[in-house]
């Protein structure tokens, strides 16, 4: 709490801050503990998520105008397994606005600052959560992913995020943006921490009926499982194309910490028809998001910041056909990349962003538009493929560029297979410290 406090003005990444209810948690802990009664997995563990998951009594106002000062009457199905975890909940945390976004600026709050330089982006759109963690401000953070959105931050800042498999946890009061796309997942420091945390909120529920019935494994016990023998695939096109060559040399260099843990590495060609994956997302989640909105769309669209507006806009204006035909291309498009990568390896190794982490000045709509655009344009390439799949993904720090800013890589799996990702992501700390640097602040 006292971090947070003294780092938030500096950060920019605290919304609100509920020190009274986290004392009252943590009394709470201190007398079970005292009592000898069994105790849970997280238990006492501070946390603080994005202002998109609702409590009960608490102001959640999505990084926005619109929903300033609203107070829900529920509480999001993952807050509340969390709780039942024994972790504490501390605050909100920053955000682009309505999680529409990946750079991390906010027009309405102002932008969050990360940890390492504050010059830069955090990444968006669980910006705050990516800050906090990084910072140490707080153990964990649950972010959201529709596009990149848990793992951008995480990349920026140099922690460790993982998007889930669709379905895999329920987004049941958490505010949407694109209904088809939007995933729950955490942000942490480590592989380890991010496996005690989605063991904690996976499952299905009832009042999410998109959610799936599938047994949740126990996530942290599979760290300890040897990686030997695992194959991962390494394309030979189209994930490259972007990447600088200073994060190539970071995120290549990965491969060989994974291979001498016992991971064999195998190449894969990327099918052509991928290329048409990141547009089809972005056209879903711009009219998810549109139809959404249409209310405050039409009764307030001054109150939105530039870019959003304008994202949602494009959604509204899209046809419905058009819509339709993205959404059934996904099967077609996904077995051609599942029958090109999972026939041959468990795990896909991919960049995550292909460039080192920005200035917000140089990616600022309202200072560097063309700045603006080309990052938008090149940044989701290797991320938003994925949202459009379903398909589990996580971020993971491999180094510096020589900016002093993170660079991560990116470990996708088989639909609900988010285990074996997390196993080969703990074997890779095991070996490497990037994951355990923090900011000096």
């Amino acid at each position: 709490l006292g971090r947070l406090e003294r780092h938030s003005s500096t950060l920019n990444c605290t919304a609100a801050l509920y020190a009274d209810d986290a004392l009252k948690a943590a009394r709470a802990a201190d007398d079970r503990r005292a009592n000898g009664s069994d105790l849970p997995v997280l238990h006492g563990v501070p946390l603080a998520h994005k202002d998109m998951y609702y409590r009960a009594g608490w102001r959640c106002e999505n990084g926005s105008k619109i929903r300033k000062g609203h107070v829900p009457e529920i509480t999001a199905t993952a807050i509340e397994r969390l709780d039942a975890a024994g972790a504490i909940d501390m605050a909100r945390l920053n955000m682009v606005e309505f999680a529409l976004g990946i750079t991390g600026h906010n027009e309405i709050t102002g932008h969050v600052r990360n940890p390492w330089n504050t010059d830069h982006v955090t990444g968006g759109s669980s910006s705050g959560s990516g800050a906090a963690v990084a910072a140490r401000l707080a153990y964990g953070s649950l972010g959201s992913d529709t596009g990149g959105s848990i793992r951008f931050p995480a990349a920026c800042c140099g922690i460790t995020g993982i998007k889930p498999t669709y379905g895999r946890v329920s987004r049941y009061g958490a505010m949407p943006l694109a209904q088809s796309l939007d995933c729950v997942g955490p942000l942490a420091r480590t592989a380890e921490d991010c496996a005690l945390m989605l063991g904690a909120i996976a499952g299905h529920d009832d009042r999410d009926p998109l959610s799936n019935k599938r047994g949740v494994p126990d996530y942290s016990a599979g760290l300890s499982m040897s990686v030997q023998g695992i194959r991962i695939a390494v394309p030979a096109n189209h994930f490259y194309d972007p990447v600088t060559d200073e994060v190539r040399a970071h995120v290549e260099g990965s491969l060989a910490v994974l291979r001498d843990a016992g991971a064999e590495i195998v190449e894969v060609t990327i099918p052509d028809s991928l290329s048409a994956a990141n547009l089809l997302n972005n056209l879903i989640g711009a009219t998810e998001g549109a139809a959404f909105h249409s209310r405050w769309l039409r009764e307030c669209p001054d109150d939105y910041g530039r870019t959003t507006l304008a994202r949602f806009l494009t959604g509204a204006m899209c046809p419905a056909d058009r819509y339709l035909e993205a959404l059934n291309l996904r099967a077609v498009i996904l077995k051609d990349f599942a029958d090109a990568v999972f026939t041959k390896a468990d795990l896909l190794h991919v960049p995550l962003m292909p460039m080192p982490v920005p200035r917000i000045d140089e990616t600022d709509f309202g200072t560097k538009k063309e700045g603006f655009a080309e990052f938008i344009a090149t940044a989701g390439h290797c991320t938003r493929c994925f949202n459009y799949f379903g398909l589990p993904a996580a971020s993971i720090p491999c180094g510096f560029t020589d900016n002093g800013l993170p660079v991560s890589f990116q470990l996708v799996g088989r639909p609900f297979d988010e285990a074996t990702i997390l196993r080969m992501a703990h074997a890779y700390q095991r070996e490497t410290d990037w994951h355990a640097r923090s900011p000096g602040l």
